[in-house]
């Protein structure tokens, strides 16, 4: 990290910690630095050599579903590691291409890791290898929610093993934290000029009470210390405020009644006229669901997994849906004046889909324009095409990329 780059990370830690004063000692005030975006991306200014702050420039952002490593997904890692260790950078290199080429790239990790040298177990109660966490970062990664009803499958010790395992691996985190200070913490990233504040809840823990003398272990959907932490970002210096939650009914393509109240809640709080939240990001379904814009804000209801093993629904029948998913690409670009929003100006969805048979994530655009007579290719690009369209977003811009 550079001389500048320290200056500035110290700057805004400062900001966080300020803005954040009146907490109270259950929710105490952010103190993790921000992490400075990978200043090898396109398009992304160097902080080195002392050099003037370059102009504030649209950046995108791409965000995908639930990394969900099943028995046979973590078997699948083994057998492409060749009997040493786990590597789960092959089922994800279809999609390295979209995910690396983004300023900025979120995903979901629902589960929890495992000891370095395991056991790891798939449902119900997962604990996974710790070598996704590299993969996700060698993919293009820069942060990932850890809130989900998976997060205390395996305590205090699983929350711990994740966030260390994202931390050696150069992933940013939000959702779940070590320490009060950690939890309380959003992720902190920077794009385009742009300082971008992930927040991360969860509605459930499968029943898991939170560890002792850890009410802060996993953040929890409360539509108010939501919106108290995203305008607390805002005043510690964040330009757009990401919310990723897990929430939904699983293997329901239409939205329930509490995301949609919720979301719309969420997307209509303001501070002086100006939103608290850019962008809302759903996980949980399985099962791809609609985006829609929502008070002039996106909302992704569900990206559906991207990736898991062989999925069987509530009434226990094979479900192929359980394994497509969609990739959201935002475009945002720098406010027309002082104290206004930066902007979503283009909207934008690829269709992924895991092969389980081969164990590979494929961005199915790409794929059907080299295999166009592959069938169940088609067909998963148009049920997840269905689905993210389901609620009209095609009025409001929103388009499937094909590239």
């Amino acid at each position: 990290m550079t001389s500048r780059t320290s200056r500035r990370v110290a700057a805004l830690a400062a900001l966080v910690a300020a803005a954040t004063a009146g907490c109270t000692a259950e929710h105490p005030a952010p103190a993790r630095l921000p992490h400075h975006q990978d200043s090898e991306r396109p398009g992304t200014p160097s902080p080195a050599g002392g050099a003037a702050t370059a102009a504030p420039r649209p950046f995108t952002l791409v965000a995908t579903g639930d990394v969900l490593p099943h028995s046979s997904v973590i078997e699948r890692a083994a057998a492409d590691a060749g009997g040493d260790g786990y590597d789960f950078r092959p089922m994800l290199a279809g999609v390295k291409p979209v995910i690396s080429r983004a300023d900025l790239a979120i995903c979901h990790m629902e589960t929890v890791y495992g000891p370095d040298g395991g056991p790891f177990a798939g449902y119900p109660a997962f604990t996974s290898p710790p070598q996704v966490a590299a993969a996700l970062k060698a993919t293009g990664y820069d942060s990932c929610s850890t809130a989900s009803n998976h997060s205390l499958d395996d305590g205090a010790a699983g929350i711990a093993r994740t966030l260390r395992a994202f931390d050696k691996a150069g992933l940013q985190h939000t959702g779940s934290g070590r320490t009060a200070v950690e939890s309380a913490s959003p992720a902190l990233l920077e794009a385009g000029g742009a300082k971008v504040a992930q927040l991360a809840y969860t509605y459930d823990t499968n029943g898991y009470p939170m560890p002792d003398g850890q009410p802060w272990a996993v953040h929890l959907i409360d539509e108010h210390k939501i919106v108290a932490d995203a305008r607390a970002a805002r005043r510690a210096g964040a330009d757009v405020v990401v919310v990723s939650l897990h929430w939904g009914t699983e293997w329901q393509t239409e939205p329930d009644e509490r995301q949609l109240s919720l979301g719309k809640a969420l997307t209509a709080s303001r501070t002086a006229g100006r939103p608290d939240i850019d962008l809302i990001l759903g996980t949980h379904a399985h099962i791809p669901q609609a985006y829609e814009k929502v008070n002039g804000t996106w909302i992704v209801y569900g990206e559906g997994d991207q990736i898991a093993g062989e999925m069987f629904n509530d009434s226990g029948a094979r479900d192929p849906r359980g394994n497509m998913s969609s990739i959201a690409r935002f475009t945002f670009a720098p406010p027309a004046r002082a104290g206004a929003r930066w902007e979503v100006t283009r909207a934008e969805f690829i269709p992924q889909w895991t092969d389980v048979e081969r164990g590979r994530v494929v961005d199915l655009p790409r794929a059907l324009s080299t295999s166009p007579d592959r069938e169940d290719y088609r067909t998963a690009q148009t049920e997840i095409r269905e689905a993210v369209l389901g609620r009209g977003a095609a009025r409001d811009g929103l388009k499937m990329a094909t590239r």
